[in-house]
Order: structure tokens, then sequence, then C-alpha cells
């Protein structure tokens, strides 16, 4: 069996084709790679996008930007009045209700492994305590400042280290509120710097080490980080904005050793893992990747949001994992600190389904055929291979028999349901095989869902 799978593991390997424009380069570091392993057995993850935008309910930072774009929609006419309204978001930004322990039990029950947060977006607002910038959640003109956990950043990652969690640092390259990436002296008509580069090196430079101070500051005063995360793949040497990603990344992981670096979008040899946003790949990817995605409609808080049901997160989760990816499920907090309560419920409802089918998600690789119909596969180093049967929202008793094709157990093998103790009958149909189910386990399934079938060889 194991030898079996090895093959299949390298067809699978040589058989992907990425479509991204530019190619995966493979990180050499051997404790980068020693990371990433260890990563990638992880399979589930938090994002979280907070902000001082979390407050008038809108998209994070983009309502700043002057393209027209749907995501840039503000609710005043006049740009330059909304961006200086948009900046006083600092002056009253007071979460009273922060409170990083119940996220991290919340995240660790539902069986998520690590966390990214949000560091700095677009918007340049700091939830951290930088030196670089008094636009940060621990200045004095920020009300919250005053509160003993002011440093949002190093509460979430102490709270979640304690829970065991891998941390992560989102940061944003593109910073809008500093005067050396958007300059006062010119309209910013849309994302990218909005002066000429070649014309004013030194200005530039002076933003290059802008931001190479403040991921310093990431990677020496907030613990051990395992990801740094960065967004705003428009600032990218083949766009002519270099923030020079090889000191960068050399520092970082001078003080942080074995760091993944995640620089989204940009391709390189500083793009450890790929992160598809909101959907997930159709194909089988020969580099390590994980599906971004929201657990409500938007990233950061908006009233009234519509939150995704637990049976479709699960069903997303389990496709992601059969093909070789991780899920980072984000969670976008309120003004005043917390979360909605929808989001612990789901958390609480993955946890259950978890506690009985973890197996099949954590350390797992894909197997061929990965998926047929509403079946997902996936694989543990040991040989163990798991059938997930998703079952649709009208399922609630397992069918009386379940047929996959186009994978054969060999003949020796038992299958069994998470679950429940005992084998299951099955047998060899064509190319695929069929479990028999019987009545008594029908009626009463494991856990709603999905069910998942463990299938060993003896």
């Amino acid at each position: 069996m194991k030898t079996l799978l090895l093959i299949i593991f390298l067809s699978i390997s040589l058989s992907a084709r990425s479509q991204e424009s530019h190619p995966y380069i493979p990180e050499t570091d051997p404790m980068v790679l020693e990371k990433l392993e260890q990563w990638k057995d992880l399979k589930f993850g938090l994002l979280m996008h907070w902000g001082p935008y979390s407050q008038w309910g809108i998209v994070e930072s983009w309502s700043l930007c002057s393209e027209d774009e749907p995501w840039c929609k503000r609710k005043m006419k006049n740009y330059v009045d909304y961006c200086r309204e948009y900046e006083k978001l600092k002056d009253t930004f007071n979460p009273v209700n922060f409170d990083p322990e119940s996220w991290a039990r919340a995240a660790k029950e539902a069986g998520m492994k690590y966390v990214v947060f949000t560091t700095k977006h677009h918007d340049g607002f700091c939830m951290f305590d930088t030196k670089e910038t008094d636009y940060r959640i621990t200045d004095a003109g920020c009300p919250f400042s005053e509160n003993p956990r002011s440093n949002v950043t190093k509460e979430i990652f102490d709270a979640f280290r304690n829970e065991g969690f891998l941390t992560g640092a989102y940061f944003s390259k593109p910073d809008w509120h500093c005067n050396d990436y958007w300059a006062e002296e010119w309209a910013t008509p849309d994302r990218n710097v909005n002066y000429s580069i070649e014309k004013y090196p030194e200005r530039w430079q002076k933003y290059c080490d802008f931001t190479k101070n403040q991921i310093e500051e990431l990677m020496t005063e907030y613990g051990p980080v395992d990801i740094l995360w960065l967004d705003g793949g428009w600032v990218a040497p083949q766009n002519g904005q270099d923030v020079n990603m090889g000191d960068i990344v050399e520092m970082a992981r001078k003080h942080q050793p074995g760091l993944i670096v995640v620089d989204r979008a940009v391709g390189g040899r500083y793009e450890n893992y790929r992160t598809p946003e909101q959907h997930i790949p159709g194909e089988l990817l020969d580099y390590p990747w994980e599906t971004c995605m929201t657990m409500a409609g938007s990233w950061s808080y908006v009233p009234n949001d519509r939150y995704k049901p637990t049976r479709k997160i699960v069903h997303l989760l389990a496709d992601i994992v059969s093909k070789g990816g991780n899920y980072l499920l984000n969670i976008g907090p309120g003004p005043d600190g917390s979360w909605h309560d929808t989001a612990y419920i789901r958390l609480q409802e993955i946890g259950s389904w978890m506690k009985i089918n973890g197996e099949a998600i954590y350390g797992s690789r894909p197997i061929l055929p990965v998926e047929y119909k509403n079946i997902r596969f996936t694989c543990n180093p040991d040989g163990t291979v798991y059938l997930i049967y998703l079952a649709n929202e009208n399922e609630i008793t397992l069918p009386s028999t379940i047929f996959a094709d186009g994978f054969l157990p060999s003949g020796g093998s038992t299958i069994q349901l998470l679950g429940r103790k005992g084998d299951l009958k099955w047998k060899k149909e064509g190319t695929g095989f069929r479990i028999e189910i019987p009545a008594s386990w029908r009626e009463h399934p494991p856990c709603d869902y999905a069910w998942t079938f463990r299938i060993r060889n003896k």
C-alpha cells in the first residue's frame, strides 16, 4: 500500500501544472522547508482583518483608494473630505471588549492550528506599537492607548501561542498614510505610489527603510513569529516598486530562523506558499498553497453580515485539504473588540465535526482521484486513506451504500466509519468500490455535514 501511495504522490507532483503567471521557485533553506512541512500538516487557520474602519462597518482600507472599483465605494462624494474623516477614525477607536483569549480558545475548539493577524493594512494604521509613525493604536491620540492591552498584536500573538498556535503577521507593503508612498504634494489616482521613483529615488529609499524598520519591529518585539504574510502585491520589482525584499527577508530570518515568507501575488523566491483568495484551485498544484476566505461576506466587520453555513465551511475544508491546500478562514472583529455571536457558533459546530473527523484532515496529503462526485479523498503517510462523504443539506441520515469510482482498496483492507466502532462490508465494483452501511448506523450518524470512512490495508 505504501509503495502504491508513493507512486500516486509522485504522479500528483509531476502532473500538476500551475496556471499562475509567475513560476513557483522552491525554497532551499532547510529550516524554512521544515517549517513549511509543519505548516502543511496544520491545514486549518484563522485570519483576522481588524482596524479603525470597523467603526464604520466598511471594507478595510479600500475606500481610501480613488479607483473606480466596487470595493472602493465611499459614503461621501467628496474624496478629500472623506479621507480626512477616515483618518479621524483613530480618534474614536476604543475596542474596550477586546479579549484575545476568548478568540484563541474558540479557534482552538474549532480545530484551527495557526493564526494570521493584520498588523497593518493598506490604510497604514498600525495595530502594533511601532516607533515609525504615530498613526497607530498605541498613540496617545487613540483612546484605546490608555488600555493596558493596547498593543493588540502582542496580546493576540501571546494568547494564541498559549493555545499552541503558530503565529503569522499580515503586513501591507503599500502604506497609503505614509507621505513617502502617497506623497501629499500630488494626487492619488490609484493604489500605487503617486510619484516617480526614478525622479525621486531618495524618497523611495526612505519608504523602503520605513517598511524594513516596521517589519524588523514585528520580528524582534513580538515573540516567535512563524509566518510573514505580505499583502499588496503591486508593490513589486516588476511594477517598478522594489522594496528590497532580499534585504527584508535576510533581516527577518536572522531574527526568526525558518520564517515562512508569503510575498503574495508576486512570485519569486519570497512566496514560500501561495494564497488563492476566496476560491479553491480546480487542479492539484505542485507547490504549497492556502485558500484564504471569509467566514461572512466581508473581510472586515460589517453589521448584519451573512455568515456561511457550517456545512458549507466543512465542505470547503474537505475540498481544500483533499487538493493539498490549507484553509485560512477570516473573521472580522467589531469596533468594540468582539466577534459576532454567529462566529462563535460556527467555530463550535466546526469543532464538533473536527473532533470526530480530524484524523482525515491534519497531516494529510492528496491522493488520486482526489474527488468523485460528492466524495473527497485524503491520505496519511502511514498509508491510511480517508473517504469523506459530503452530505447535502437535506441528507441527515447515511445512505444504505456509498460508491466511489477511481480508487480501489487492496483486497485485505478494512473500512470503518469515524465515530463508530466496527468494520463495514465492502466490495469491488469495476474500477471502484461500494461500502454497505447497516440500518442501525444510518439513522444515527456520528456527526453532521460530512461523514468520513477510514480505509486501512491489513
